[in-house]
This record gives C-alpha cells, sequence and structure tokens, in this order.
C-alpha cells in the first residue's frame, strides 16, 4: 500500500507544482510594463498612473519643479524627473546612518568604482551633500549587498542595486538638482 500512498502524493505534489508555476507565469505576465524591473542600465518609463499623485510611488508633493532627483528619507525612495515632470525611474534604497536635512542640493562629485565608508566595493558613486564631515551620496555595491549599518558608524552611502545605480549614473551628472524630502 505504500507504493501507492507514495504515488498518490507524487502526484499531488507534481499538480501543486504545476498550479504554483502556471499562477506564476500568470502574475509575471499581466504586471504592467512600466512596473516590471528594467534591464540593467536602462531608464524606463514609468506610467502615467506613478505620476498623478494617486498611488504610494508618485514624485512627493513639493519637490520641486524641472529635471531633478528626488529622494524621499521617509519612503527611502528615490524618483529620477526629468524636465517635464516625468517619471522617468523610481526605486526603493537602502539609507545610510547619517541623512542630509531636507533641501535642495547639487551633485557635487562621482566616481565610477570606490571603496564605500563602510569598507564595500561600490560603483556610480553620486555625491550631494556633506554632513560634519560624512560625504552623502547614492552607490551601489559591486556585490549587490546591501549595507549592513551599524549605528555608531557615520556612513553617508545610500544604497542602490546595480541597475538602479546605473540609471542614476547616466541621469546625475556633475550639477544636477537633488531634492531631499522628508
Amino acid at each position: 500500500m505504500s507504493g501507492t500512498s507514495s504515488a498518490v502524493v507524487a502526484g499531488l505534489t507534481a499538480a501543486a507544482l504545476a498550479t504554483i508555476g502556471y499562477l506564476g507565469h500568470r502574475a509575471a505576465a499581466t504586471v504592467p510594463d512600466g512596473l516590471r524591473s528594467p534591464a540593467s542600465g536602462t531608464a524606463a518609463a514609468v506610467p502615467k498612473t506613478l505620476r498623478d499623485g494617486n498611488h504610494p510611488f508618485a514624485v512627493p508633493a513639493r519637490s520641486g519643479t524641472g529635471e531633478r532627483v528626488v529622494y524621499s528619507l521617509g519612503a527611502d525612495r528615490v524618483w529620477l524627473v526629468g524636465e517635464s515632470g516625468e517619471v522617468r525611474r523610481t526605486f526603493g534604497v537602502s539609507p545610510s546612518t547619517v541623512d542630509p536635512a531636507p533641501g535642495t542640493y547639487r551633485v557635487t562629485s562621482r566616481s565610477g568604482a570606490v571603496t564605500g565608508s563602510d569598507g564595500v566595493p561600490v560603483e556610480h558613486v553620486v555625491r550631494f551633500a556633506s554632513v560634519d564631515g560624512t560625504a552623502i551620496g547614492f552607490s551601489a555595491a559591486v556585490d549587490g549587498s546591501a549595507p549592513q549599518l551599524a549605528p555608531e558608524e557615520r556612513t553617508g552611502g545610500i544604497r542602490e542595486t546595480r541597475a538602479d545605480g546605473a540609471a542614476m549614473w547616466g541621469f546625475a551628472t556633475i550639477g544636477q538638482k537633488v531634492v531631499v524630502v522628508r
């Protein structure tokens, strides 16, 4: 009888896995194009629903106008906004232990590859502020890791994924406006 039980369990497991695979495929197929992860290094267009204020990923109110990078301290999110106000890309970030004050800044320096203040090799570093000697900027860990924050250490690296870092690098050149909001 154990042979029959094994066959039933194997059949049920196969059916469950097939159902999960089918549902996963259907879920992936119905994600709106603007919400899919774009290819590495691209700045995919964000659908209108992300720009109309009725979406949690809409650009924060009172974040300025024109081309800019918007960084929300409370949401740990960045928006790359074009000249006419269109969101070119939005993504979550891992904050550093030192936050810049809300306000408007400009990109002051960039580095293709350096070692971050946490000792991790990073790329696409875009710096825009300094707080008590700690440089603040966006970067992506070469190994793709998120920062291991130690509250007693003063770090200024706002960590992005490598794809998001490449998009930031292409968008935020020297002098680009960076608006920090709560």
